[in-house]
Order: C-alpha cells, then sequence, then structure tokens
C-alpha cells in the first residue's frame, strides 16, 4: 500500500468532499456548457466549491478534472487544452486545500465503450496518460479513477494513473440489477474489489448510481473481498427532474444518518456524489468522527 494511503488510513474514517456538478450549477454552469473548462474561465467559482468542501471538514478532496480526457472535452472542441485544464483544475484544489486537506484528483471515463468499437484499447491509454501525468505534474496527492462502469475502462485508467508513482483509487458505479448492486456490465462487489486491486489500485470502492443506504451493503460486501481500504461517495439519492434539472430529495442529516453503517460495514473513506453539498459533509463529519 502507497505510504499516503497507510497514513490516511490509520486515521479512518477519512472524510472526503461531495458533488462537484451539482455545486458548479449551483454558481452557475449552463447544462451546455462544460464543467472542466471553467478551471481556466471561471477559477474563483470552482474555487469556492473546493474550499466549501474543505471549511465544512473534508481532509481529501477532489479536484474539477473529472471529465477532462481528451475525448470528452473533444464534444466542446476543448481537447488541445486537456492538460492546462487538468494543471488548473489541480492548483484550483490546492490554492483550497492550503495545507489542510488532501488532494486527490479526478479522472472519469471517457463515455465510449470498447464493447461497441466506439473506442480502442491504444485510445484509452494514450488520453488517460495524458490527462494522469498533467494531473500529476500539477502536484496532486493520489489520482481517482471514478464513476466508471465497465472493467475494461477501468483497467487502463488505472495502469495511467499508477504510472505517475502517485497513489491511486479505483471507484466503479453499483445502478443496475434488481437489487442495485451490480454495475452496468453486470460485475458484482466482490468482483469488482478483487479485480480493481490486482488492476493495482491502492485503495478500491464504489461511487455514484445510488443513495448512501443501497451502498452499505455493497461496500459489506467488497469487504469480504478485500483488505484494500474502500472508498464509498454516494449520491443524495436518485435525481428527479425538475424544470429541465436533477433534484436530489435526500437531506444533509438523513444522508449522514447512514455514515457509521458504511464505517461497520468497513469503508475507510467517506464522501458524497451527486447531489450532496458541504452541509453534507458537515453532517456525516458529526456523525463518523471520532469525538
Amino acid at each position: 500500500m502507497h505510504p499516503t494511503i497507510e497514513l490516511l488510513r490509520a486515521a479512518r474514517p477519512v472524510l472526503t468532499d461531495g458533488a462537484w456538478g451539482t455545486q458548479l450549477q449551483a454558481q452557475g454552469l449552463q447544462p451546455h456548457e462544460c464543467p472542466d473548462s471553467w478551471n481556466l474561465t471561471h477559477p474563483d467559482r470552482v474555487l469556492q466549491v473546493a474550499r466549501a468542501y474543505v471549511e465544512a471538514g473534508s481532509q481529501v478532496i477532489l479536484t474539477n478534472t473529472f471529465g477532462a480526457n481528451a475525448v470528452r472535452l473533444a464534444g466542446y472542441g476543448l481537447a488541445d487544452q486537456a492538460a492546462a485544464i487538468n494543471r488548473a483544475g489541480v492548483a484550483i484544489s490546492r490554492e483550497a486545500a492550503a495545507g489542510r486537506a488532501r488532494v486527490f484528483a479526478s479522472m472519469g471515463p471517457t463515455g465510449k465503450m470498447l464493447l461497441d468499437g466506439t473506442i480502442t484499447e491504444a485510445e484509452l491509454d494514450r488520453v488517460f496518460e495524458e490527462q494522469a501525468m498533467a494531473l500529476a505534474e500539477a502536484g496532486a496527492d493520489a489520482l481517482v479513477a471514478e464513476t466508471f462502469s465497465d472493467l475494461e475502462e477501468a483497467g487502463p485508467a488505472i495502469a495511467a494513473a499508477r504510472r505517475t508513482g502517485l497513489p491511486v483509487v479505483a471507484s466503479l458505479v453499483f445502478d443496475s440489477g434488481r437489487d442495485k448492486d451490480r454495475t452496468m456490465m453486470g460485475v458484482a462487489p466482490e468482483r469488482a474489489a478483487k479485480a480493481l486491486e490486482e488492476m493495482g489500485a491502492d485503495v478500491v470502492g464504489a461511487n455514484c448510481g445510488q443513495g448512501i443506504s443501497g451502498y452499505v451493503s455493497v461496500c459489506r460486501r467488497m469487504r469480504s473481498a478485500t483488505g484494500a481500504p474502500l472508498w464509498i461517495k454516494a449520491n443524495a439519492g436518485l435525481p428527479e427532474l425538475e424544470a429541465g434539472r436533477a433534484v436530489y430529495r435526500i437531506q444533509a442529516e438523513e444522508f449522514a444518518g447512514h455514515g457509521p453503517a458504511l464505517v461497520e460495514a468497513g469503508a475507510d473513506f467517506i464522501g458524497g456524489c451527486c447531489g450532496t453539498t458541504p452541509d453534507f459533509i458537515r453532517a456525516l463529519r458529526l456523525r463518523i468522527r471520532k469525538p
């Protein structure tokens, strides 16, 4: 296990941050805009999001780089700015952290699938390598390959992250099957935990896809299959569309109420995903931190 992860795990549970996308929307991000480009065009607003999580008690914050790989950026005509956007994202989160939190840089999927031939493994290797190196060179403390539904795509992202020498977190989405305990590709938590660890991730886990109550059992099942640290970041419930925007109904106190169960189930890093806010992190801190 990487020394950085060992140090953090010794103080488990580690409180991470909450959502970025929905928080940027609250800052004025429009549906047609590229969230990651705000690192260059609206760095002050991105900084506000990151700083709010630090003030709420996050010990680890992410970066506004989830969609900052060249494939996703190409959809906005920004592929040539990938490195600059990633470097800026790390710089903003490092400024917000100010030594009070670690910066784990976010790497999301491309939105393409190997299975249907819309992207090749060589292309995945190239775009994830470009992103991982830019994030590492900018000073990230670790890299997080998050919100992946396909192990086949997660593999190249993990490999690229590992080549930087930084600690690597790998997190899948469990939102399918009768009990919402499978990835979109049908992978169960036990298999996912083993596979991600074998691919070289220092920390494995689950994020997005569903509310926090469902991730308690997913966490427990992952723990049964691995001794690696576990990372859990659930949504504030499932979204409902309201005036064209996703609205999440779960409130901070209800969300935080499941925090102790996640710790008991084996989670080492706990935070929130879509729809969660600094208030959720504040409430979680009161429920899971030792007195």
